[in-house]
């Protein structure tokens, strides 16, 4: 599902780019064909990693070593919609929480630094960048579906719909490297494209700008907004530079080289993973 959204995405902004889809590009450049490449390997990796959490969480429900459950009871207690709408509501900010601290943890310190880093090589991100994490990454992001089950009663349903709404599904969305015009990115709450996509171009070792993934919030309490001129798709336009004569001179990459299984098996020496 995931390398669905990614691909349709992908195909309809990138493969088929138009200069009103651009004039919304947050990076007016494309990324080449062998950067995509190296995101698909990578986010290929880490659904791996991603998985091992929930595969645990599901085998323990199977074998009520966990207190987890589907549908309203589990099979002891019944549980009310009140209590649902608390377990959405602790798991999107208690989640969301995490993938902050965590992330902050990669761009504050040199050991996650190092694990973290192989994500920022995807400066100018496609939706494929989605995962392209090490798998330490994606196994610490992953870790809430694993615990919260173990720790408190746990409609398995919420949870699942809930990390592929709001962080896989949000996930695509942040690396898609376009922005929505009715979604601002000077709004004050929620983290848009632009922001990740600033995350990816500025955010270095121990510079952690925009580590959050949904609130702000949680940047503004540590300090960690991006503070200098905005370069957002909407101060770009306004700035002059998504001008049509800058679409007519801009390179677009032939992605077809993407479908030849000769670019995948034998690729750029550059691109060659080691």
């Amino acid at each position: 599902m995931l390398m669905g959204m990614s691909g349709a995405l992908f195909y309809y902004y990138y493969v088929c780019p138009t200069y009103e889809k651009w004039v919304n590009k947050s990076n007016p450049n494309f990324p080449p064909p062998e950067k995509v490449r190296s995101e698909i390997i990578t986010m290929c990796k880490g659904l791996l990693s991603a998985t091992f959490c929930p595969s645990v969480a599901l085998y323990l429900s199977q074998h009520g070593l966990s207190q987890a459950y589907c549908g309203s009871s589990d099979g002891k207690n019944t549980y009310t919609t009140g209590y649902h709408i608390f377990s959405f509501l602790l798991i999107w900010i208690g989640v969301d929480l995490w993938e902050f601290w965590y992330h902050r943890l990669g761009h504050t310190t040199a050991y996650f630094w190092k694990l973290h880093k192989p994500h920022h090589t995807f400066f100018n991100p496609s939706p494929f960048a989605v995962i392209a994490d090490e798998w330490v990454d994606q196994f610490a992001r992953a870790l809430p579906l694993l615990v919260f089950p173990i720790v408190m009663p746990m409609n398995m349903d919420l949870i699942f719909f809930e990390f592929a709404a709001f962080f896989y599904l949000y996930g695509v969305y942040l690396h898609w490297g376009y922005e929505f015009t009715w979604l601002d990115a000077h709004n004050p709450y929620i983290n848009t494209a632009f922001q990740h996509y600033c995350h990816h171009a500025v955010s270095i070792a121990f510079k952690p700008y925009h580590t959050g993934f949904f609130f702000k919030i949680w940047d503004k309490l540590a300090g960690s907004l991006y503070d200098k001129d905005c370069f957002c798709a909407k101060c770009e336009r306004e700035a002059g530079k998504r001008s049509f004569e800058d679409w007519k001179k801009l390179e677009k990459p032939d992605y077809s080289v993407l479908l030849q299984p000769k670019f995948w098996l034998n690729p750029p020496p550059s691109q060659k993973m080691d």
